[in-house]
């Protein structure tokens, strides 16, 4: 079969004045498409103008299966900055009154309906778009509405867990973000230790499933095993230091990000603990280790 809207390998059945037709491999060894009369096997057509050097029959090729305007499939060497199924950021480059497109690197570019805007798009700025294929108007369509699409429950998704998160709207709550290109969660403004902005990536751990399923993300582990594991983290740099460090509780928060990747809140709470067990020394300029350990 051929899939719309992503990289298909597909074997070149028949060459014409403007193109290449070309078709799913269904067998390797099978002399199906030697027919193509008599062969019901759909074919999408590679323009010639695409092709460099020119491709024999049968020879596999990939391509990535668009559709135009009309609906009609086409192939093209061509490589999309998002494919059917994605979530990432892209520029609008116009808006009109039934819809905005987006320049997904293809010539054609990609609608988003106004029915799928979240809020309406102006050309020149970025935004975190949603691709998928309409079986109404057979076209690849972009959304903004990001909640058509992916749940807001994390099924999956365990606290703790480690993820990949792409800030995609600011709320008087927090940060909404889609979580592993899959789910839709939230960052606390509490949460967010550091500057986020619409179109961001940035990692983060599983703070919180809700009883509605809802999930609610941190930017750092805030349980038992994310402060000893920070605390080690804090050993081993003054181990690999000669024993000091000159990152203190009075260094700025984006210095102790940068190192540890970790809020000031948490670094001065992993000072204190490791203080206390008297495996560190404080001073106001440095914090050493002690010989002990």
């Amino acid at each position: 079969m051929i899939n719309i809207g992503k990289i298909n390998t597909l074997r070149v059945v028949a060459q014409y004045p403007f193109g290449y037709a070309l078709a799913p491999i269904i067998d390797n060894d099978s002399d199906v498409y030697e027919d193509r009369e008599h062969d019901d096997t759909p074919t999408v057509t590679l323009a010639i103008d695409e092709v460099t050097t020119p491709l024999a029959d049968g020879q596999q090729v990939d391509v990535f299966v668009a559709t135009d305007q009309r609906g009609d499939l086409y192939a093209t060497l061509k490589v999309p900055h998002i494919l059917v199924g994605e979530t990432k950021v892209l520029k609008a480059v116009s808006a009109t009154n039934f819809g905005a497109f987006f320049d997904w690197g293809l010539d054609n570019d990609l609608l988003v309906p106004n029915d799928y805007q979240a809020q309406p798009v102006s050309a020149g700025m970025h935004y975190v778009v949603h691709t998928f294929f309409d079986d109404k108007t057979k076209r690849i369509l972009g959304a903004t509405k990001l909640h058509y699409f992916l749940k807001e429950g994390g099924a999956y998704l365990n606290e703790g867990d480690k993820v990949e998160c792409l800030v995609y709207a600011k709320t008087d709550l927090g940060f909404k973000v889609v979580i592993n290109q899959q789910n839709l969660g939230l960052i606390f403004h509490s949460d967010a230790f550091k500057p986020l902005k619409v179109g961001q990536a940035t990692d983060g751990v599983i703070k919180t499933i809700r009883p509605d399923g809802k999930v609610d993300v941190a930017l750092q582990r805030v349980d038992k095993s994310g402060r000893d594991e920070l605390q080690q983290a804090i050993l081993d740099d003054l181990e690999a230091h000669g024993g000091i460090s000159t990152l203190t509780d009075k260094s700025a928060p984006d210095a102790i990000y940068s190192h540890f990747n970790v809020s000031k809140a948490a670094y001065k709470k992993a000072l204190g603990a490791l203080y206390k067990q008297k495996k560190i020394t404080l001073a106001p300029d440095a914090i050493r280790l002690n010989k002990a350990n």
